[in-house]
């Protein structure tokens, strides 16, 4: 390889390490924007409460819904999500409203002994009469990995985040999507497990997403000034040689 090559390769890879840096910053900055318009909403409160299928006709807004939900079969458990510093998951099973709208619904959260061996989890049956925020499931993050593993309990699968298409499809929904946002219980439901209504659960508040973003935009930066250098020194001692 020629030095003229080995140069034209080593900027691509920094253009290319540079790029990477940058897209991780853009995604910091959108996660920032979408918790902040989050956060911006007013929390609606039980006397506006409205149909499951009435929160799904304005799926962007917060709302407080107060619906009779026929539980359907299968748990899904968020892996991953903690609660006053202990490591748990998060328990949600999918529920059919009358007019056919389907939403998972979080039942709460379970701690996770050392081992990490899964709780029983006993699945809520028949329809009964639900209140809760409608409200966004927690953040994906980078997806990497199947979304869902079965567990050893029958129909139990174990996620890493939640993936509304892989989860519709497990539970065999038939071509139904599950509703956009998730069913958040009212913690006074004599049901379920340890919740509450925290708008961003077991995630980074917005200024934390702004500053990982800042460092990205940075290390991005500092990867095409440090290209620069090297190019720099490289052609300073090449023509130095050639002098000499």
């Amino acid at each position: 390889m020629t030095r003229q090559h080995t140069a034209i390769f080593g900027w691509a890879m920094a253009v290319l390490v540079a790029a990477l840096f940058c897209a991780l910053g853009g995604w910091q900055l959108q996660r920032m924007h979408q918790k902040e318009a989050l956060l911006a909403q007013l929390p609606p409160t039980r006397v506006a409460a409205v149909s499951l299928a009435q929160a799904a006709s304005t799926p962007d807004s917060l709302h407080w819904i107060d619906d009779q939900l026929q539980f359907l079969p299968g748990s899904v458990l968020l892996d991953n999500q903690l609660r006053e510093g202990r490591a748990g998951i998060k328990v949600y099973q999918a529920a059919r409203a009358a007019s056919g709208v389907v939403v998972l619904v979080d039942l709460g959260w379970l701690p996770l002994p050392a081992d990490r061996s899964l709780p029983l989890i006993r699945a809520e049956q028949g329809t009964q009469a639900l209140q809760g925020l409608w409200a966004p499931a927690p953040a994906t993050g980078i997806a990497l990995g199947p979304a869902l593993t079965a567990a050893r309990q029958p129909q139990t699968w174990l996620a890493t985040r939640i993936d509304l298409p892989a989860i519709a499809a497990q539970l065999g929904l038939d071509g139904v999507a599950l509703a956009p946002k998730v069913l958040r219980l009212d913690p006074a439901l004599p049901l379920g497990y340890a919740r509450d209504l925290d708008l961003l659960p077991n995630t980074l508040p917005p200024s934390r997403h702004l500053g990982y973003a800042v460092q990205w935009f940075a290390m991005a930066l500092a990867v095409l000034l440090i290209a620069l250098v090297l190019q720099f020194k490289k052609r300073r001692k090449v023509g130095v040689g050639n002098a000499e």
